[in-house]
């Protein structure tokens, strides 16, 4: 029997990995080089010098953030594709466009350290966030439906990886919600969520990642 292409095409997990692996590690790259040394011309004391650093500590504040927000997809990523038997070309490129939202965090990132103060730089931040969600949710609900999951995957562990999708998402949203009191307020929330996702899974036996 003779198959297509669009039935051959994209069915390495291997790949996808491995390009995600790749890219992430870009991003979280590109996220920290924002961060410059201060001019040393323009230093002539300790205090110039401490003060140069203090000034650098919006900047800090969201390579922090940054780096924990691609941190946790990441791992939710890669806990999706332990769960998935293989792939096909429509999970191929949902994973693509979770991917292509990836690369948008350096400018996003950026967008929100240089305003850091603006509630329109926080709220692009937080759709780049809230989109990264919808793929990954996409992305399980897909490979769900079309039955690539492993025989293993039970619906405890399905039901388990979407409720921490939507958790975390709506946290982020309620983050985002409070730059009408101020942006520090939602980053602060925001960062707050993220070390809490970063190490509950030291203290959650469910929790996946």
């Amino acid at each position: 029997m003779s198959r297509s292409y669009n039935q051959v095409a994209g069915t390495s997990l291997e790949r996808i990995a491995a390009l995600s692996d790749g890219l992430f590690a870009i991003a979280m790259t590109l996220i920290v080089l924002e961060i410059h040394v201060p001019v040393r011309e323009s230093l002539h004391t300790e205090g110039e010098l401490w003060r140069a650093l203090i000034a650098l500590g919006p900047r800090m504040v969201t390579y922090l953030m940054s780096f924990l927000t691609l941190g946790i997809f990441w791992v939710g990523q890669q806990t999706q594709l332990n769960h998935v038997r293989h792939a096909n070309r429509h999970l191929t490129w949902i994973h693509l466009a979770f991917l292509a939202l990836v690369a948008l965090m350096p400018f996003s990132t950026e967008l929100l350290a240089e305003f850091i103060t603006f509630r329109t730089a926080l709220l692009v931040y937080w759709v780049n966030v809230a989109l990264l969600g919808v793929a990954l949710y996409a992305s399980w609900r897909y490979a769900r439906g079309a039955a690539l999951l492993k025989p293993e995957t039970t619906d405890e562990i399905s039901d388990a990886v979407v409720r921490r999708i939507v958790v975390a998402q709506t946290l982020y949203a309620v983050g985002a919600a409070l730059c009408v009191l101020g942006t520090g307020w939602s980053i602060a929330f925001i960062v707050l969520v993220q070390l809490n996702y970063a190490i509950a899974p030291r203290f959650s036996s469910d929790a996946l990642g």
